[in-house]
């Protein structure tokens, strides 16, 4: 059935983010200065974290790994965006999309996992930082970095074979700028129940697990902070927890509301506004807040 959908779609319509109008021509152009930001400030980041040894520890081979993500994950969708506008063409092959979607969706379940470890390492540097080294060795670390790849990477393979297998119905405009499911199973022609069965699964286990993680992990935090007797290690403690806590915040509300509300209630617009800011402006927003000095 893979290949019957391959040869019978050979190609989709993507109705992009932005039409010809002069608003949206100023949007397009701001939207593009927002990935060159979080273009640059990612690489960057990931080349003074390789090349400086002073900054070869834990807490940083974690930021690069999340820079690496970031970066992967707004290079999956904008460029074929950006693309698409300036060209005039909107389509995208059933193999584009195919890797499309699955690149997006490894990559943003990686985020989700790398966090929510994040915040795991955040709680022993602050709670227990005498420990640190020991509980956050190299091999932790590592660990902890390939749980969130291999992990990501597992769950989207299973969403790409179920998807990939099911007829599409003749009308192949996607009503969205990338391949992404909220708008791809309104073309869907059969029941999808088992489909978004295993969507909410997938959602309790790199979503609101994740989000339990950091909420803990910043109770105890946040603890810790008020019992601090320096007035500015509370303050610095206080500025980084608070930004970090505020990203991350605004990237797992994004991602639940674009994956966890009742297809019925979805919209094409709120779709799109979600996925602008779990695939556009968060990147962006992690690099100012959370690559700063700590």
């Amino acid at each position: 059935m893979w290949l019957r959908n391959q040869k019978s779609l050979a190609d989709f319509i993507l109705e992009g983010l932005f039409d010809d109008t002069p608003t949206h021509l100023f949007l397009f152009c701001l939207t593009m200065v927002v990935y060159l930001v979080a273009l640059n400030g990612n690489t960057l980041t990931i080349l003074l974290i390789c090349v400086d040894h002073w900054l070869h520890n834990p807490m940083y081979f974690l930021l690069s790994q999340l820079s690496l993500m970031d970066l992967m994950h707004i290079c999956t969708t904008i460029p074929k965006m950006a693309t698409n506008y300036l060209s005039g063409r909107k389509s995208i092959s059933f193999l584009g999309c195919a890797t499309q979607h699955f690149l997006y969706l490894s990559l943003g379940g990686a985020e989700c996992l790398l966090l929510a470890l994040m915040s795991y390492d955040r709680y022993i540097a602050i709670c227990h930082p005498l420990c640190y080294t020991v509980l956050m060795s190299r091999k932790v670390v590592l660990m902890m970095a390939l749980t969130s790849w291999l992990g990501a990477s597992l769950n989207s393979l299973i969403h790409i074979v179920i998807l990939m297998h099911v007829p599409f119905c003749e009308t192949r405009k996607i009503h969205h700028f990338y391949f992404e499911y909220p708008a791809v199973v309104k073309l869907v022609c059969v029941d999808i129940t088992v489909y978004e069965s295993t969507v909410y699964v997938s959602t309790i286990v790199l979503l609101l697990l994740p989000i339990i993680l950091v909420s803990t992990s910043y109770g105890f935090i946040l603890h810790s902070v008020i019992e601090m007797r320096s007035p500015g290690s509370k303050r610095n403690a206080f500025a980084t927890c608070s930004s970090y806590f505020i990203v991350v915040s605004i990237w797992f509300g994004s991602c639940i509301f674009s994956y966890m509300r009742p297809r019925s209630q979805r919209t094409s617009l709120q779709d799109k506004v979600g996925s602008v800011f779990y695939s556009i402006i968060t990147p962006t927003l992690k690099f100012f807040d959370l690559y700063s000095p700590e």
